[in-house]
């Protein structure tokens, strides 16, 4: 691998996110503490969904990691489709990069947005609630591998649409569904049963969930089972996205 080559893209995909930091980091900060704001207020006092935890402090773990992985996909699939929609894609396949630069580059990338969101996100919301470290380092794998995981996500949907219409219903029609119903506003055991096991084959649940253990020591499943899925679908995600980089499938014409 070119590791200047890809350095050199990580920067300019660095720097494409950050010119617009009002857009891209403040945005997602300010619609998460609405979200906080809003259920907190409604919900705050009727529900417990873990045993010895507030409402408001189960839901700012959960916010934290939506916005970590919404923006992490974000990242990468905005960035290809713009480069298809502008043209200057042309200028990145002239290079000598390989799909493994292109891989590293674009995933390292997001998964620095996703972070940087979902920090910014737990520091201002951390105000409206008490939380605690009960295990630090399921945090830090959790958050790690879900903005990973959906960076890669985000290279596959970003590879396979041609304009932004095409990206917003692979939003609106897999990535909103699949958050919705990961357990971030609500425990998943209060769901009907089908709907259980629906959430159950979701992945976006094992991460929130896996994210949130870290926090309260407790959560719907062992982590170590979020763990293995969680490992396994970004080790899926991750193939399916370096096959279509290295085929440079509807790259090159």
């Amino acid at each position: 691998m070119n590791f200047d080559g890809a350095g050199s893209l990580f920067r300019k995909e660095l720097l494409r996110f950050w010119k617009v930091a009002f857009q891209t980091v403040a945005a997602p900060v300010l619609t998460a503490v609405l979200y906080l704001l809003i259920f907190g207020h409604v919900l705050g006092s009727h529900v417990q969904p873990l045993p010895g935890v507030g409402y408001v402090s189960f839901l700012v773990p959960g916010l934290v990691m939506m916005s970590v992985l919404q923006n992490a996909f974000a990242n990468s699939s905005s960035s290809l489709v713009q480069s298809k929609i502008t043209g200057n894609l042309v200028f990145l396949l002239v290079t000598p990069l390989s799909h493994w630069a292109w891989f590293a580059a674009y995933v390292g990338a997001s998964m620095v947005r996703g972070l940087i969101v979902g920090l910014g996100v737990l520091l201002v919301t951390v105000w409206f609630a008490p939380l605690s470290l009960a295990a630090p380092w399921w945090v830090v794998v959790f958050a790690a591998l879900g903005a990973g995981m959906m960076g890669a996500l985000g290279l596959i949907a970003g590879l396979w649409a041609d304009k932004f219409d095409q990206m917003a219903a692979f939003q609106n029609f897999v990535i909103m569904p699949m958050t919705f119903l990961s357990g971030v506003f609500y425990s998943v055991h209060s769901l009907p049963p089908a709907w259980l096991l629906v959430s159950h084959l979701n992945p976006f649940f094992y991460m929130i969930d896996g994210f949130r253990s870290g926090f309260f020591g407790t959560g719907d499943v062992s982590p170590w089972l979020g763990l293995a899925v969680v490992g396994t679908a970004f080790a899926i995600v991750s193939s399916v996205a370096l096959r279509l980089l290295a085929s440079g499938y509807k790259l090159r014409a």
